[in-house]
Order: structure tokens, then sequence, then C-alpha cells
């Protein structure tokens, strides 16, 4: 198939964001190319199943979908009227059942639909084609049948899920099953390589290398999970070079594949940032969030579901700030609103409405419209962040958090998180829980045995929840690189104060300007020194090895020498407004520099899930290497799915009476 002028590949042409590109296939690729083709008058029905609705939904409004010629959206498993004068778009994944539903749809006397235009969502096996082949009378009437290979769901502009929820149970389950697993893996690559396909990327693939402890040692079927993953999206990338058109021929980016083992604590401990704690403390299904509002009757509050995403203003630019700073600005916007807005100064004035001239009711009227939208938006936010920080306060987190931190930067130790457990009984049982999984993850031989029992006894941990700790060492040890190394990601000798054993060490060149905003997610230095060439060959292995200049043609302005890191305490200070009006790390503020990325793509994919840290961090080194930075990942964990999972880990596979041969 051949590809519209919507993709653009990162080295070279026009930049495209990654969310707009899949937007533009979908819309101008597939529904405005046959708007545009021989019946161009007619109306539409668009055909999809439940996971392309999901793909399509991500990216499109339906009123977009609508401005294409769409009048109508069917999903294929469900029962569907004739509309035998219509045409219809398909846009479904190449499945047995989807393929056998859609020939049911066009064959006969009397079809469905007047002709179909299809497009699968990824490659379409050989027995498949032959099956469509076969049903001439479908033949007759199919206008079009083409791979769109787009199969994944964005998430935002730097994110995208392949939506495996259950990767982690079926790959680090307690009873491997490599059959499971292998197919798990297979989809997951997939449609890892739709997304590089879509964005005509060709990419150096470098993935977390097997580590055995020494030649006698077998290498485990869960250590060598992104080795597989790495060699399956090869393996397509290798198809899509002989069959898409004006596909790369040559590296036009880098793709680094880990698994959930790469950081085993960043899913348990608790995100600072905006968006990580709405993920972590607000009931959410998504990026939906419900709450009241007042009756507009004036009976009792209605629930009203909002997205937060990136059509939300407020929330893009607060997403990523911590959750204190993001307090201070939303005070300071309704502040600012409230005295530059007409209708919020009349409506907050001690004048009756009867006392307001026709000037001052006609400029209250004009402002209305605004003023409700606005309001609407600062309202939720204001809410949303008094309810995070009474949330914060009644469950002691800020003296948990300070915990977890010098727990993971070595600062704190065993014995801290005994008396901290002993003397403190606000925290609730899943706190408990997480901050127990963090001192397992960190100290995993020490843990083992009576010293791990008697601290699980003293947290009052369910059955459930010892079986969560002890299904961490599926996941292995916390992740250190090889002696070899001098680079890696943790040092292996500590500051001589440093007493007790550390998972991170602080970021030479960076200030802490909030409090409980230390911590960091693997990736992040990981990303890094992929960007400058740095990443360990023994450690994270390349498939296509690159050549010396394209890390030297990579890199940036902004990879040069740092200032030395502040030891200076961090504090809940108050950050600077810059020239531009905007807070200095605005991202409105940012968004009106015209700032373009012109680097080569890196894309990070997590088998096993992601999380929101991980998320703000590529957003974080997009702008810092002036490079598009994509996180891709199976699922998308907040810290409760993640413990659930955990205590899954080694629960037997169920059996369905459907799986017994008799």
């Amino acid at each position: 198939m051949s590809f519209s002028d919507s993709g653009s590949s990162s080295n070279g042409g026009d930049y495209k964001s990654f969310r707009q590109i899949t937007r533009e296939r979908l819309l101008y690729e597939m529904l405005r190319t046959e708007k545009n083709g021989s019946s161009r008058s007619t109306w539409k029905v668009l055909v999809m199943d439940k996971f392309t609705v999901k793909i399509m939904s991500s990216v499109c409004k339906m009123s977009e979908i609508t401005q294409e010629g769409i009048s109508l959206v069917e999903v294929i498993t469900k029962h569907r009227q004739p509309m035998t004068a219509m045409e219809a778009i398909y846009f479904i994944q190449p499945t047995e059942a989807n393929v056998a539903a859609f020939l049911s749809d066009m064959t006969g006397k009397s079809p469905l639909y007047k002709k179909a235009f299809v497009y699968f969502s990824s490659p379409v096996s050989r027995s498949l084609v032959t099956l469509i082949r076969k049903d001439l009378r479908a033949m007759k009437r199919i206008g079009a049948l083409k791979e769109m290979n787009l199969e994944y769901i964005s998430m935002d502009s730097q994110g995208f899920v392949t939506s495996n929820e259950n990767a982690l149970e079926e790959l680090y389950n307690d009873e491997e099953n490599h059959q499971r697993a292998d197919a798990c893996l297979n989809v997951v690559a997939k449609r890892i390589a739709t997304v590089l396909a879509s964005l005509r990327e060709y990419p150096f693939v470098r993935y977390r290398g097997a580590k055995a402890l020494d030649a006698t040692t077998m290498t485990t079927y869960r250590e060598l999970i992104p080795t597989k993953l790495a060699a399956s999206v090869w393996n397509c990338l290798a198809r899509y070079k002989q069959t898409i058109e004006d596909f790369p021929q040559t590296e036009t980016c880098e793709l680094l594949i880990l698994d959930r083992s790469i950081d085993q604590i960043a899913p348990l401990i608790h995100e600072w940032t905006y968006d990580a704690m709405c993920h972590d403390l607000l009931t959410m299904e998504g990026n939906k969030y419900t709450h009241e509002v007042p009756s507009k009757t004036g009976d009792n509050p209605e629930k009203k579901e909002v997205l937060l995403d990136e059509e939300d203003p407020i929330w893009l630019e607060l997403r990523d700030a911590h959750i204190a700073d993001a307090s201070e600005r939303l005070h300071e916007k309704m502040t600012n609103f409230v005295s530059k807005n007409k209708a919020a100064q009349l409506k907050h004035s001690s004048k009756d409405f009867g006392d307001l001239s026709s000037k001052d009711l006609q400029k209250m009227v004009h402002a209305l419209p605004q003023y409700s939208e606005q309001i609407d938006k600062l309202s939720l936010h204001v809410e949303i962040a008094r309810t995070i920080n009474r949330t914060i306060m009644e469950q002691g987190l800020r003296e948990l958090g300070q915990l977890e931190q010098d727990l993971i930067f070595g600062d704190a130790g065993r014995k801290d998180v005994i008396k901290f457990l002993t003397t403190n009984n606000v925290i609730n049982h899943e706190s408990k829980l997480r901050l127990i999984m963090i001192v397992a993850a960190i100290y995993p031989k020490k843990f083992e045995g009576e010293k791990g029992r008697k601290m699980m006894e003293l947290a009052k941990l369910s059955g459930d929840d010892v079986a969560a700790v002890n299904n961490m060492r599926l996941l292995g040890p916390v992740h250190t690189e090889s002696k070899k190394s001098t680079t890696g990601a943790f040092p292996l000798k500590f500051d001589v104060l440093k007493k007790k054993r550390a998972a991170r060490r602080d970021r030479v060149g960076e200030t802490q300007t909030w409090q409980l905003s230390r911590f960091y997610p693997i990736i992040e230095e990981l990303v890094e020194k992929l960007n400058k060439g740095h990443l360990p060959k023994q450690d994270y292995p390349c498939m296509n090895e690159p050549k010396p200049t394209f890390y030297s043609g990579s890199q940036s302005a902004s990879a040069s020498p740092v200032l030395p890191h502040s030891r200076r305490t961090p504090t809940w200070a108050r950050r600077h407004l810059s020239e531009d009006g905007y807070f200095s790390d605005s991202v409105l503020g940012r968004a009106s520099s015209g700032f373009k990325r012109k680097g080569q793509r890196i894309f990070v994919f997590i088998v096993g899930g992601a999380t929101r840290s991980e998320l703000r961090v590529c957003h974080k080194l997009t702008e810092k290497l002036d490079r598009e930075v994509i996180l891709g990942s199976s699922s998308f964990l907040d810290p409760q799915t993640f413990l659930t999972k955990m205590k899954r880990l080694n629960e037997e596979e169920e059996i369905s009476l459907d799986d017994i041969d008799i």
C-alpha cells in the first residue's frame, strides 16, 4: 500500500508529531481518500471492531469523522440494518472472525452495503486473503482492500499502548506458559511495528540483554523477554521494508525495548506530579474523571464526566507540574480570571442586576459564554487539586513520601521503615504494602526469610499482599548494569557517608525546586545515554549496530556539560514569571516560542506496563534533547492496577471447558 503525505519521518520534511500523523492517516488517508473517490456526494458507513473503535476514538472526534463523509459508525460484531444504497468503509483487525463477518455482510443477493472499502489495521495473512478472493460475489463489491498498518492506541502526543492489558501476568507468571507468552509478544511486536510503519520510521533496535549470573546458570524465559520482543519487531520491520512503498531502507530513528523489570520502583512510589496524583489518588477510568456539579433544577448534585487530556489547556500546562506548584498556579489563575473577566467582575460585585446600566449588562452578556466555559474548567481543576491535597493530609502522604525517597536514594534503611510502621497510625493499608514492596525491591536478599516475614507482620499484610511482595522476585532484582560499565544507571560505590543501599543516585546538574521531586524513573538516564551513544552495548545490544557518526549527528546543543548538583535542601518555593508572562516551565509558554523538534525520534517501549512518571520523563527529554521521545507500552499502570497484577502472578491459569478435548 502507499502512504499519503500525512506521514513524516523524523529524518526530514515538515515536522509533525506522532499523534498528529496518526490522526491524519485515519482521517485523510483512509476516510478522505474514499470520500474523494467515485461517489463523492454520498455519505458512508464506518464499520469497526471493538479494538479499532478505541484506535479511532483515541485521536479523532466524532465531528471530524462526520466531516469526512461518515454518517453512521457501526461495530462489526453487532447486528446491523441493511443500507444497500450506501457504501461502507471497514476499519478492522485481520482476524478470522472479522473477515467472516465482512464476507457475510457483502455476500448474497442482499448485501448490507452497496460497496465496501476495507482497511486492515495490520498485515493480513495469506489464508485470509485467499478466503476473500474465493468469494467472488464479495469481490465484485469491494472498492479497496488495503493494509493501514495502524494498530495502536494513542494515549497522548507522545505515548501509545498496544492494549495488551494482561501482558505482565502472561509474561511473568510463576507458572511459565511459553506458548501463551510467545503469542503475547508476537501481538505486541506486530503493533509496535505498525507505529513505525505509520510514521515511516526504520529504527536502530536496542534492547535490554539477558544477564546470566555465570556460565553455568541457565537464562530464564523472563530474562529473555526484551530479546524475544526485539527479534519479533525486527522480523516485522524486515517485511515492511519489502512490502510498504516508500518505507525507509536506512535507519531514521532509535527504538529501545525494555520490560517492567527494568524499574520495579516506578509503579510503586508516590509520584508528586499533578498527572500522577490524579491517577493515583482519584477514582479515574483511563483519562475519564467523574465529579459532582450543582443541579440546574436545584436538586441533588449531578454527576458529570470529564476527560483530563491534551484538549484541556489547563491540564496540558499542569500535568507534569508538582502538585504544590499546580495548586499555586490554579489559585493565581482563578484570581486573575475573576479580576479580568467582565462577567466575573459583575457577578462578584455588590451591584444588583437592577442597578446595572445597559452598557454593563451588554458587557456581561457578551462575556458570559466565555466566562461559563473557562470558569467550569478552572473550577474543575481547583476542585481536583483541593481533593488531592486533602487526601495527602488525611493519609499522611508527605511523611511517607519523604521516607520512600530517602529509601531509594540510600538516606534511610529498613530500621527507618520499622520505626515508621511502629509509630505511624495514619497511612492506609495500600500505602503500607507499597512501602514494603519498595523495601523488597531494594533489599531482595535481606528481605528473604525471617526479617522480611517480621516486617510484613508489622505492616499487617494480608495473604494476597504477602503474595504481591513475594512475587517481586519474578521481576528480578533491582536493575544494575554490569561491572564492566563505568557509566551505569547505578554506581557500584556510593558516597562514603551513605551506609545504606541505594537504588538511585542524585542527578548531576539538577536541583529540586519542590519537595519530594527527587525521584526519577530509570528510563530518564537510559534515554540520555542512548542520545549520547553511551548506552553500554553489553547490557543493551543492538539488532543493527549503528555507525559512530549516527550519534554525533543526532546530539543537540542541549547535551552540553551541566552545572554541578546543588545540595541545597528543596523548598516549596514560588517559581518566577518569565518575560512572556508565562510561568518559567509552562507548557503554554513553551508552545508560544515556536519550538520545533529536529532530531531523530527516540522510541522507548516497556512491555509489562508503563507509568505516568515515565511518560512525564518523555515530555521532559523531548525538550531537553531536541528529539521527540515517544513512550510505548503494553498498557499504562496506576499503582492500584500494578498491585492487583502482582498479586495474580502466582495464580494458576483458569481452565475453561472449551479448552478440554473430549
